[in-house]
């Protein structure tokens, strides 16, 4: 193959994924050439008004997927908790890379961690999840919704007054080596992640077999295992960004453990639950029933 194709965001995150996919890429395919072309969605386009009263997640990656079922791209890298539970006919994912820190982490002005912010304090995020979880846990707290890119929100945190905090996922910091900004790491007791975050999606063609073999070599085992559980929880509820939901798996040998929860939109009242189960030959279908089932315990269906 002479050349690979990678379809990506503009953002400053969005290519240091690509750049990070594109690098794996180059040491198994030493004598192809490996091309990032950046291609502008309409969640890149629209940041003044909340993910989920525009349509949710899924506007990052619309047009990539468009790219990709018209042949201009051989592969999308998106964030994996920024991918619908449905993908388009005539695509899949990949490989599902191994997963940095899933965790959300605060960042305030002062260097106080959750529980030391002054009451009433103003924290910004972009996402139902993250609010809902912040207000269950803080009822004193104002939080507001605040789209943009990483260093957009960073700026907004450093000019607007009344902000004290912004919350949003690690994994993002660490790859683009923003790490001290960090002020606190926020335990998944506190707020759940979301399904996949910290972990990159590769998506192709379902009918190109030579991308297909060349990018299971990026593909981690384990974190697909877990995130594969956490989709199916997310598709079970029909839920999107729209859904106050959380979740988180990870493996023990082969045991999968996955904890869950389903919020109201005004955080007062919060089920969670967890559930686990041993993957047996790790087999993805194990996986897709212990995410579907814990749904059944958490909301008692």
């Amino acid at each position: 193959m002479k050349e690979i194709i990678i379809g990506t965001r503009g953002s400053k995150l969005a290519l240091a994924q690509s750049d990070e996919v594109a690098f794996q890429l180059k040491k198994i395919c030493s004598n192809t050439s490996i091309r990032i072309k950046i291609i502008k969605t309409k969640g890149d386009k629209i940041t003044n008004v909340p993910l989920s009263k525009i349509g949710g997640k899924g506007l990052f990656i619309k047009e990539l997927e468009e790219a990709l079922l018209s042949r201009e791209i051989h592969l999308a890298v998106h964030s994996m908790k920024d991918v619908p539970t449905e993908i388009p006919a005539g695509l899949m994912m990949g490989a599902i890379t191994k997963r940095l820190d899933p965790r959300d982490v605060l960042i305030s002005k002062d260097g106080r961690g959750l529980d030391e912010i002054i009451e009433g304090a103003v924290i910004g995020t972009s996402s139902l999840r993250r609010k809902v979880q912040l207000t269950h846990y803080r009822p004193d707290l104002k939080v507001i919704d605040l789209r943009g890119n990483i260093g957009t929100r960073l700026k907004k945190l450093a000019s607007q007054g009344e902000l004290q905090a912004i919350v949003i996922a690690a994994a993002g910091l660490l790859r683009l080596h923003l790490e001290e900004k960090i002020t606190q790491f926020l335990s998944k007791d506190v707020i759940l992640p979301a399904a996949g975050q910290g972990a990159l999606g590769i998506e192709i063609r379902e009918d190109d077999q030579e991308i297909s073999k060349i990018v299971v070599n990026l593909n981690d085992d384990d974190s697909n295992l877990a995130i594969t559980a956490e989709r199916a929880f997310l598709e079970e509820l029909g839920g999107g960004c729209q859904v106050p939901a959380g979740v988180f798996g990870w493996l023990e040998g082969d045991i999968l453990k996955l904890e869950g929860m389903v919020a109201k939109l005004d955080g007062q009242k919060i089920a969670r639950a967890q559930i686990e189960g041993i993957l047996s030959q790790r087999k993805k279908e194990a996986a897709i029933r212990l995410g579907k089932e814990l749904v059944k315990r958490i909301t008692g269906g």
